[in-house]
């Protein structure tokens, strides 16, 4: 009996996964048999990271990508169909954030945060689609976040991209379900990965005050992420679109 939850044999690209969640979802998925194509705005740092994948005999390949720049989202797309003749699932990933208070943000953070976590996800998806549609066939997967659906104080930038997201990826599932592609999105919440951007300190009182709403008490391991990713990759989730799945230890039970 075929596998349900099998990725073996798809092309998947992932954006942002020189480093955290992306590059452990990078990993597993090429460990489950999937050609993986990694992208990251941080040359140096996808390199290395490819190093360390091929170090293990996974079959992975890199592409620069700035996902704030919609020529490199099209190339990005352009050269993983092109080395590999399809794209089977596209994970917008890529994500960027700045705490502070909403009358502390510059125009060019505000930019800067709608470009990489929106702006991003709409260009890659969008030239994913372009060449699934011809296929009948393709699965694109965004990144959102708990941040998307509540409030969350010092997120003004970051929540209105994953509250956009949310909405995309319906709109989207709308739009490509006659065309066979499923649109979902993963919405963490706290997990130990800190995004470029963050400073992160374990006894502010911003961080114990996520840990008290979160049921489970502690924030997600990256790991534990990696089954929700896969399950809507594979045929596992063949009657799952429009979706924004929770993945956050509990946070949304409140």
């Amino acid at each position: 009996m075929t596998n349900l939850f099998s990725v073996a044999g798809q092309v998947v690209c992932i954006t942002g996964s020189s480093r955290g969640l992306g590059k452990t979802l990078a990993r597993a998925f090429a460990e489950h048999g999937a050609t993986v194509v990694i992208s990251s705005f941080n040359e140096p740092e996808l390199d290395q990271t490819l190093k360390e994948l091929e170090q293990d005999n996974l079959n992975v390949t890199a592409i620069p990508c700035d996902v704030s720049r919609t020529t490199d989202c099209k190339h990005l797309i352009a050269k993983t169909v092109k080395t590999f003749g399809r794209i089977d699932t596209c994970i917008c990933n890529a994500g960027t954030d700045i705490i502070k208070s909403a009358t502390d943000y510059s125009e060019e953070e505000w930019d800067k945060i709608l470009d990489v976590n929106l702006r991003g996800a709409y260009f890659c998806a969008r030239y994913a689609a372009i060449e699934m549609i011809p296929r009948k066939s393709g699965n694109i997967i965004m990144t959102s976040s708990i941040a998307g659906q509540f409030g969350v104080a010092g997120l003004a930038p970051y929540a209105s991209s994953k509250g956009a997201i949310n909405l995309l990826v319906k709109t989207m599932a709308v739009e490509f379900q006659p065309h066979n592609i499923r649109v979902n999105a993963i919405a963490p919440g706290y997990l130990n990965n800190i995004m470029d951007g963050v400073v992160y300190d374990p006894n502010d009182l911003y961080q114990q005050r996520i840990i008290a709403r979160t049921l489970m008490g502690r924030r997600g391991n990256l790991e534990e992420f990696i089954g929700p990713y896969i399950f809507l990759a594979s045929n596992a989730s063949s009657y799952v679109t429009g979706q924004i799945v929770g993945v956050d230890g509990g946070y949304s039970c409140w």
